[in-house]
């Protein structure tokens, strides 16, 4: 199961002289990430590189800013992929110590400043979602409600019209069992209009 992380964690390599200092974060999409790395840009004015990997689905990224190609943002991006992570930017800003440390050496600084900064993360598991919406008379809406409570759901939105409309969220492994038992309980007077089958990375 993806997992993210539930806040940003930080660690410092210095390997002969040259400072990496990594941060790992939660980060959703492309565009904040890029934020991210701009302010980074502007705090340290006086670093060599800026390096970054994204793992956010169709999002992601990698990049070396300067460093030789592939020796910064994809080993930083296989290190998130190998523990199961996304939602997730890794950034790595580096101080040049004035000794080269070769391609190897780069790959490895970059790695190891990722990885040691993710075992101090704490992990949360990545459920998705699903967005259902039913209609039921005004007569069943307090057993509808009481249901839903029980199953875990989120109620999203009620409307009172003609009937009573729900709109509500919980997990896609669950949404299945969660309709058939409403089925069952409202005696076939339960409505699904639609399904928005809406499946969104919460944070469990």
């Amino acid at each position: 199961m993806p997992q993210t992380i539930a806040s940003a964690v930080q660690h410092e390599l210095v390997i002969k002289k040259s400072r990496f200092i990594a941060c790992v974060q939660p980060m959703p999409d492309r565009a904040g990430a890029v934020k991210i790395v701009a302010e980074l840009h502007a705090q340290h004015p006086g670093a060599a590189h800026v390096c970054w990997a994204l793992l956010a689905g169709g999002q992601s990224a990698a990049v070396d800013d300067g460093e030789p190609s592939g020796t910064a943002g994809r080993p930083m991006l296989d290190v998130l992929r190998h523990q199961d992570l996304e939602g997730v930017l890794a950034t790595v800003v580096r101080y040049f110590g004035g000794v080269k440390l070769g391609a190897g050496g780069l790959v490895r600084a970059y790695t190891d400043s990722v990885a040691q900064a993710l075992l101090t993360a704490t992990k949360i598991p990545i459920i998705k979602l699903r967005q259902l919406r039913c209609t039921a008379p005004y007569a069943m809406e307090g057993m509808l409600r009481r249901e839903l409570d029980a199953a875990g759901a989120s109620l999203d939105a009620v409307e009172h019209g003609d009937d009573v409309r729900f709109t509500f969220s919980l997990p896609a492994s669950a949404a299945d069992a969660l309709r058939a038992r409403l089925d069952e309980a409202g005696h076939g007077r339960i409505g699904w209009p639609s399904d928005v089958d809406d499946e969104d990375g919460d944070q469990a």
